[in-house]
């Protein structure tokens, strides 16, 4: 029985896959390392900024400009403030949820500051909101949500993560915990989310259900 859940923030709560990978996509071209869309969502998607430089570094075989972090947040903070919307159903689905819950995501708090104020729901986690930042490993080690769990009280048998990328899937069930993957429009597929081990649904008004809450209505 679920008993708790711990959202991962970007692409389950706040819509800023799209915007955030373009963003990061046009600063690795530029450093010299030729970076797709389609290649930063398939993957960088779900790792933390620091992961995600070492792993570009390797591919790139020398150091990339080390400005990139700092323009990466500055450039998607801009953009987050005019166009950063909560992902569709999340809000009628947090309302159904009788459960305890929290944050935990791969970004830094100054980036959930921002997302989670922009979208309407940082007064919802205040005070409940975990970054890979404070853990040793990121996604996909379970090492942040074991860092919430404990944080929190909740017992990870009876935790449900949402997710909606690879790395945070296996981050999930490494800690021994539920996986509920959303594949939502912008996703890694639905296949490699229960290949990693996660409970696949497409649209968040099944969410409470899921967790044994009350359906959103006309779900």
């Amino acid at each position: 029985m679920t008993e708790a859940v711990i959202f991962d923030c970007d692409g389950v709560l706040v819509d800023t896959e799209l915007i955030s990978n373009t963003v990061l996509a046009g600063l690795l071209s530029e450093a010299g390392l030729p970076t797709t869309l389609e290649l930063c969502l398939r993957d960088y998607r779900g790792r933390s900024l620091t992961s995600v430089m070492a792993l570009a570094e390797r591919r790139h075989g020398a150091a990339l400009p080390a400005d990139i972090p700092e323009r990466y947040y500055d450039e998607v903070e801009a953009r987050f403030a005019v166009a950063l919307q909560p992902i569709a159903g999340v809000v009628e689905a947090l309302a159904a949820i009788d459960l305890p819950m929290c944050v935990a995501s791969s970004g830094p708090h100054r980036k959930m500051a921002v997302t989670l104020r922009a979208t309407g729901l940082w007064e919802r986690f205040a005070g409940a909101i975990f970054s890979a930042t404070e853990v040793a490993h990121g996604k996909p080690a379970p090492d942040l949500f074991l860092h919430a769990a404990h944080a929190m009280g909740f017992d990870p048998a009876s935790t449900a993560v949402v997710e909606d990328s690879v790395p945070g899937v296996r981050a999930a069930r490494a800690a021994g915990m539920r996986a509920l993957a959303y594949a939502g429009d912008v996703d890694p597929g639905a296949a490699a989310l229960a290949d990693a081990g996660g409970e696949v649904f497409g649209d968040m008004a099944q969410l409470p259900g899921l967790l044994g809450c009350a359906a959103v209505h006309g779900a």
